[in-house]
């Protein structure tokens, strides 16, 4: 216990927690996209079921440790190229992140002029968004929980670590999901970045390394614009209904 309480141990836990809340900035977006087309009423209950879950995997991938580890061997050659476990989790789960993101902006385009969006007996079920939200996070958890282990000695210095950052997380998230969902822009951009994630998956499970950094500092840069734009739409629109 006394090994807890060291200035280690809390550099540690605070240095994983920050690292855990900025590698859950792409894991909330998919969630808000996730649950859009849920009826309302239940939106905030999936999202808060759909970040205990994720806490819960990762939680299960550190304790599983040695074998989240063993799937960095390489299991088999293709035309000169190795490939691993994680290599094809990344790669399942880069696919399915683009196709999710094509569907939704199909769905989206499709549906453009429509009166109004209300769920559909088509729409995803509450059980398929928090299954959709489990699967993409194992993937979103691999790096982070291989990090967290080069970081930290302590496995309860881990768990403590994903916990607070996934409680963190609930309180934004549905802040993030209603501002999306206000503004039809920021929802396709959003859209554009589970495609430009996606492309990174697939492309690391080739062993083509894109620093997250770029990714991140382009999301960003990208968010300030549209929201900038925002600004500026709702300035011209409140000096046309002043205007006479």
């Amino acid at each position: 216990m006394s090994d807890l309480l060291t200035f280690e141990a809390l550099a540690a836990l605070l240095t994983l927690t920050a690292l855990e809340i900025v590698l859950g900035i792409d894991n909330i977006v998919f969630i808000a996209i996730s649950t859009s087309r849920l009826e309302p009423r239940v939106q905030p209950r999936a999202r808060r079921v759909g970040l205990l879950a994720a806490m819960a995997m990762r939680i299960v991938l550190l304790v599983c440790i040695k074998w989240i580890m063993g799937l960095t061997a390489d299991l088999f050659t293709v035309f000169g190229e190795t490939f691993s476990g994680k290599d094809l989790i990344l790669l399942g789960g880069g696919i399915f992140l683009l196709a999710k993101a094509t569907y939704e902006v199909h769905h989206k385009l499709e549906a453009a002029g429509e009166p109004s969006q209300r769920p559909s007996a088509g729409s995803a079920s509450f059980a398929a968004a928090i299954g959709q939200i489990m699967l993409i996070d194992i993937v979103f958890s691999l790096d982070s929980v291989i990090t967290a282990v080069g970081m930290a000695r302590q496995l309860a210095i881990m768990i403590a670590a994903i916990v607070i950052a996934v409680l963190i997380m609930m309180l934004f998230a549905d802040f993030v999901s209603a501002f999306v969902e206000r503004h039809p822009t920021l929802k396709m951009l959003a859209l554009a970045f589970l495609l430009l994630i996606g492309v990174m998956l697939v492309a690391e499970s080739f062993h083509q390394h894109i620093n997250r950094g770029y990714i991140y500092f382009a999301m960003a840069f990208s968010l300030g614009v549209e929201i900038l734009n925002i600004r500026m739409r709702r300035k011209r629109e409140a000096v046309r209904l002043n205007t006479p």
